[in-house]
């Protein structure tokens, strides 16, 4: 009985080494991760980052040159067309003036005067010279009634008075011009320090620039009290309610979609999401740098919002899901589990407990799902994420 014990011992002994050393040279079952073949709804979107923005944005800038008011408007109030006053110009004032130039002005001023006092002169001599023509010709007016003096004699008479007319409004004319210089070389010779405040409560005062419609102020682009030149920008303003969506698309991308098009407007800061339908696709497209450095083509699409809601304001950031293909019962199959083999799409599908490779025919493609032509049936398991350890006909077992 005990060498039967001690066979009996020797063969479990000899059993359990080699089922040890089955289970350690056996092929072991790589653990993967499994989804579904589904039959279900599919939608392909081009997903671009969007910039909100007032449609219509009305850039207030000064028309005249002049002294600018510091602006008391402050980004978001309301502005009424026709009655709010962006901003008020006043006339610039002069510049200062340096000895020399002050001292040529004052000269320009006493030869102001001085050729005034000549021209009076001048002045009270054709009036004086006028009057003896008067006296003459009303004496030369009477005795050619009597025929003391020829009507030739009287004629010349006439004409010396209509001359000496002549002579007296030209002298007036050139005191009128003497007195102009006068007031020119004096306000040449004005200071700043000489110059009253214009008082603000006048309308007369300055140009005062209204808002052109209801809304509010988008953005102060001059606030502080300076001077200003024709066409430089002093506010804008706009409607907040007549929002649009600008997204910037790759050229190769813009020819998917077309006019009316629905749109998914998200992460603008809200909860719920925002619909939009594309208005206008912009025909030329302009090459500008991404952030790495690529020089890329890029076509601006717009888009209107069915609903503006009170949060959404003017340059808010949202990002813009624009369909391009959509399906209502679609075979499809999660994007992660394809892979190129040879050229090809394929997946591996668990058969049996193995990983049995199979080449797809795909057609549309979103960023979680592509549309299977052929290759796959309803309900089948794929493998997702599938390693470099996987090849066809390995063991795996789901995670």
């Amino acid at each position: 009985m005990g060498i039967w014990f001690r066979r009996l011992g020797l063969a479990l002994l000899f059993a359990a080494i080699g089922g040890a050393i089955y289970l350690a040279l056996r092929e072991q079952p790589i653990q993967v991760d499994i989804a579904h073949v589904e039959i279900g709804p599919m939608r392909v979107t081009i997903n671009e980052e969007g910039i909100a923005r007032v449609r219509d944005i009305y850039t207030i800038s000064s028309p005249i040159t002049g002294h600018l008011d510091r602006i008391k408007l402050d980004e978001g109030e309301a502005v009424i067309a026709n009655q709010t006053i962006i901003a008020s110009i006043h006339p610039l004032d002069p510049p200062f003036l340096d000895e020399r130039t002050e001292a040529e002005l004052k000269a320009a001023v006493e030869a102001a005067k001085s050729a005034i006092s000549s021209a009076k002169a001048e002045h009270t001599h054709v009036q004086m010279a006028l009057e003896q023509a008067e006296s003459d010709y009303r004496r030369a007016l009477e005795l050619s009634k009597t025929n003391v003096i020829s009507e030739s004699k009287l004629e010349r008479t006439y004409n010396d008075l209509k001359l000496h007319k002549a002579l007296l409004e030209s002298r007036e004319a050139f005191i009128r011009l003497r007195q102009a210089e006068l007031v020119s070389a004096q306000a040449r010779l004005r200071q700043p320090s000489n110059n009253s405040t214009p008082n603000p409560i006048d309308d007369n005062c300055c140009l005062h620039l209204v808002s052109p419609i209801d809304g509010v102020v988008l953005k102060v682009l001059a606030r502080s009290e300076q001077a200003v030149a024709p066409g430089v920008p002093i506010t804008e303003v706009g409607d907040p309610q007549n929002l649009e969506i600008a997204v910037d698309l790759l050229s190769s991308d813009a020819p998917k979609l077309k006019n009316g098009s629905k749109v998914e407007i998200s992460d603008w800061g809200g909860e719920n999401t925002l619909t939009a339908s594309i208005r206008r696709i912009d025909p030329a497209a302009v090459t500008k740098t991404s952030s790495l450095g690529i020089e890329e083509q890029r076509v601006d699409v717009i888009l209107d919002l069915e609903t503006v809601p009170e949060q959404l304001g003017h340059g808010y950031h949202v990002l813009a899901k624009l369909e391009i293909w959509s399906g209502d019962a679609v075979l499809q199959v999660p994007i992660g589990a394809l892979f190129r083999a040879n050229g090809n799409w394929a997946v591996f599908v668990l058969q049996d407990g193995k990983a049995i490779m199979r080449t797809l025919t795909i057609d549309h493609m979103s960023d979680q799902s592509a549309e299977v032509l052929d290759g796959l049936s309803e309900n089948e398991k794929v493998v997702l994420y599938p390693s470099d350890l996987l090849e066809d006909g390995s063991l795996i077992q789901q995670r």
